[in-house]
């Protein structure tokens, strides 16, 4: 069976990192923002994995407050593990029910009372195999099998509530067979142990936050470039771990420069398997899947994940409506190091794909985004794409000195707390000595983005004194009110003005001494706005969203939209063509394919991939002698994109043959 080239085939949902946001497509009306009645600040929990097996054998206690008299307390537990019982401080035995989505109901003989701090003990277990009574369903977040298992915080596989804002500690002991090695959050010492062929470990988180992550595995020995830093792989991607451990220390000295210190100087890279989440992040641990350990630009997902160690560990979400603090600045911080690292074009290039995710679920204003289903696509685009434009643009109005500054003092300000809209505001305000109210009330309050015109007239000054260009610029939202960039590009010197934009209208007067050519508006896409070729990348990404969940005649109908937008994008005719080839309609893939390569060439990589597919349904169909100059101009291009060489050349030597898995 042949699969390996096939699956090299380029998904490219993006030259984002955006996979983060597409992997969770399932709405669950359970984690839904709301009021909770209690608030739990810390857990005892010991453990055993028995990995032959997938069980999962626990008992937790769990210390939390009443906030208002409950008689009925409901907590999260994954649906594949049975409670066996639950006793209070005095071990007695309470009454208690499963619920519908995975909740546990337990209900104490009398009320719990406001303001009263309790702690209950749980008896559970269970095997971790699928994704059955998981919170996404068909994403595994909780598994235990062999060689690796891993215990995510989202995987609700110990009673939890208030997710991703409810900061507790966690005293953690878990039971592995010898031969597994575990990464947690807290002081770890060596596997010590405890009979049967097991080794114990024991992890202690005292501040509060976020480290209910476990990742258990036969790992080789870590790669360690600092004493800080420890970077576990298995043997399959071993011969990557040195490189990436290098990155490692790059990204962290990176945010440490730019961020401040964080709460801990440890970074534990584990890898995960391939069948879960790409990323994950907890207290001194960055999870990165296997699959995204060692390319080019996977340094990418890393520098996220690592960014959460600030932006999610060290400072929280109030509630879910703040989210966009959090997940916004680990996105920006994944942009603010590409732009350290690879220079300030391929930010703009990076740019502009978020900003097309900001653009993609614009319907309900970002500061009320706790309405959403937390692992919904809609929140993930709001709290991640927009929340991190909502940065980029900041950055802009403020200037670099201030925003850094403004960075670094919600940090220290909130070290270990939950933290605000109105909290960050005022912390922006202080530091920036700006009043950022129109600001904050446009991009945190409101929908929608500017679609700007320019309408402007050059006259001659007398006596040699160069040209004036008096213009307007217009745009629909007439609250509009921050500073936008206008270059005019003349005969001689290029220059830059600073323009406030108010309201629908704002006019200008600019003086140059050659004459203008190109009066450009935002050229550097400092600001989130519409165009037609944003249009064009946002219906084009919701395509690619509902095709990766399945639904393959929603997504042809959003590439549709994309070529109303721009006939010739190349882009929209490759994914329409990938769909076609998928179904093995050769025909019509081709002629899709074709119309790419006869498109904008935006992005480049569809010509040489274009290519290659021709080539690859020209040997389907037994037209080895068409196939042979497909793979030749693919070569010709002398773009590698994903591989895209490699592929062509390898196929020039062995004709494609058709996986058996397709």
């Amino acid at each position: 069976m042949t699969t390996s080239r096939s699956a090299r085939r380029p998904a490219f949902l993006s030259r984002t990192v955006f996979v983060i946001l597409a992997i969770f497509l399932v709405a669950v009306p359970h984690l839904r923002a709301q009021k909770l009645p209690l608030q739990i600040t810390a857990y005892t929990i010991d453990a055993e994995l028995r990995p032959q097996s997938h069980m999962l054998t626990a008992v937790s206690r769990v210390t939390f407050t009443a906030l208002e008299p409950i008689e009925t307390a409901v907590f999260e537990l994954h649906g594949a593990l049975k409670v066996d019982k639950v006793t209070d401080a005095k071990n007695l035995p309470l009454n208690g029910e499963r619920g519908a989505e995975a909740s546990l109901r337990i209900t104490p003989q009398t009320p719990l009372s406001k303001g009263q701090t309790y702690t209950w003990t749980f008896y559970y277990s269970g095997a971790l195999e699928t994704d059955a009574g998981g919170p996404v369903e068909g994403l595994k977040l909780a598994y235990v099998g062999d060689p690796s298992s891993y215990l995510l915080y989202g995987g609700r596989w110990f009673p939890m509530v208030g997710y991703q804002t409810d900061r507790f500690t966690a005293d953690i002991h878990v039971k592995v067979p010898s031969g597994y090695q575990v990464i947690g959050s807290g002081s770890q010492g060596s596997a010590k142990p405890a009979g049967n062929g097991e080794n114990e470990y024991d992890f202690s988180w005292k501040k509060p936050g976020f480290p209910g992550t476990i990742i258990a595995g036969k790992f080789n020995a870590p790669v360690s470039p600092a004493p800080n830093i420890h970077v576990y792989t298995t043997e399959a991607h071993k011969a990557a771990a040195a490189d990436y451990a290098q990155t490692t220390l790059r990204v962290l000295a990176y945010f440490t420069s730019s961020f401040g210190l964080p709460e801990s100087s440890t970074i534990n890279v584990v890898e995960l398997p391939d069948d879960t989440v790409p990323s994950y992040w907890a207290p001194e641990i960055a999870a990165i899947a296997g699959n995204r350990i060692g390319g080019k630009t996977d340094f990418r997902l890393l520098s996220n994940t690592i960014a959460h160690q600030w932006w999610g560990s060290e400072v929280s979400p109030a509630s879910l409506n703040d989210a966009w603090i959090t997940n916004g600045m680990s996105r920006y911080g994944e942009l603010m190091y590409l732009e350290d690292a690879a220079g300030r074009s391929a930010m703009d290039n990076a740019i502009l794909d978020v900003s097309a995710g900001a653009l993609a679920y614009d319907t309900i204003p970002l500061s009320s985004a706790g309405r959403l289903n937390v692992f919904s696509p809609e929140f993930q685009s709001m709290t991640l794409e927009k929340g991190a434009i909502v940065f980029h643009m900041l950055r802009w109005e403020v200037g670099d000195d201030s925003f850094i500054k403004i960075l670094r003092a919600a940090l220290s300000q909130y070290a270990d707390k939950g933290i605000r809209t109105t909290d960050f505001e005022k912390v922006a305000e202080a530091q920036s000595q700006q009043q950022l109210t129109p600001f904050f009330s446009q991009w945190l309050d409101g929908t929608g983005a500017p679609t700007f015109t320019n309408k402007y007239a050059i006259y001659r000054l007398g006596n040699n004194k160069g040209f004036r260009t008096i213009g307007e610029i217009q745009q629909d939202l007439d609250l509009f009110n921050m500073p936008v960039d206008l270059r005019i590009e003349t005969d001689g010197k290029t220059e830059n003005k600073r323009i406030s934009v108010v309201g629908t209208d704002s006019q200008y007067v600019i003086d140059t001494f050659g004459r203008p050519r190109h009066v450009l508006i935002d050229p550097e896409d400092w600001v989130l706005k519409s165009t037609p070729g944003m249009q064009v990348r946002v219906a084009i990404l919701k395509g690619q969203q509902l095709v990766a969940q399945g639904d393959i005649v929603g997504g042809l109908a959003e590439y549709q939209k994309a070529l109303q937008a721009n006939p010739q994008s190349s882009l929209a005719n490759y994914r329409i063509a990938e769909i076609f080839f998928t179904q093995r309609n050769y025909q019509a893939a081709i002629n899709a394919y074709r119309d790419c390569l006869r498109g904008d060439d935006d992005p480049k990589w569809t010509e040489v991939w274009s290519h290659v597919q021709i080539g690859k349904i020209f040997d389907i169909t037994g037209q080895r002698d068409r196939a042979v100059p497909e793979y030749r101009q693919a070569i010709q291009t002398n773009d590698n994109t994903a591989g895209a060489l490699n592929e062509a050349r390898h196929y020039l030597q062995v004709p494609y043959k058709r996986p058996d898995t397709e």
